[in-house]
């Protein structure tokens, strides 16, 4: 059994987050020792690692909660949880490319301004009028 200090090092969640997603009902069938503190097996560790990389994925509260309550339900709802999950892999794969455009924007600029200053091109500026 974890503590939530325990999980909290074992998920790099805060505790407060912890605590959160608990109060939420986003870690069910949550148990409490003798002094009613929160303890935690090892389904409910792996339970709240998959739950931080729905957040890293995008995934809002409320998306999270619909997909805890799909998980719930069974084998059934794999239809409806690869569809969700679907969806955030869609938007991160455009993130994906809009980063991957970004960095290479930077990496031509970069490379314009070192043949500027090398002398290999004349320095122009779309600001700077002349």
């Amino acid at each position: 059994m974890y503590t939530m200090m325990q999980v909290c090092r074992e998920t790099n969640l805060t505790y407060e987050t912890l605590k959160f997603y608990c109060n939420e009902g986003m870690v069910p069938n949550v148990k409490r020792d003798r002094n009613n503190r929160r303890i935690f097996d090892e389904q409910d560790v792996k339970w709240i690692q998959d739950l931080v990389c729905l957040k890293k994925c995008g995934m809002s509260i409320q998306e999270m909660k619909e997909y805890l309550a799909l998980c719930l339900k069974g084998e059934s709802t794999i239809p409806q949880r690869k569809m969700m999950l679907e969806k955030k892999q869609a938007a991160l794969r455009a993130s994906i490319q809009e980063l991957e455009n970004s960095v290479a924007y930077i990496d031509w600029k970069q490379n314009f301004y070192d043949e500027v200053l090398s002398g290999i091109h004349p320095y122009v500026s779309h600001l700077i009028r002349v």
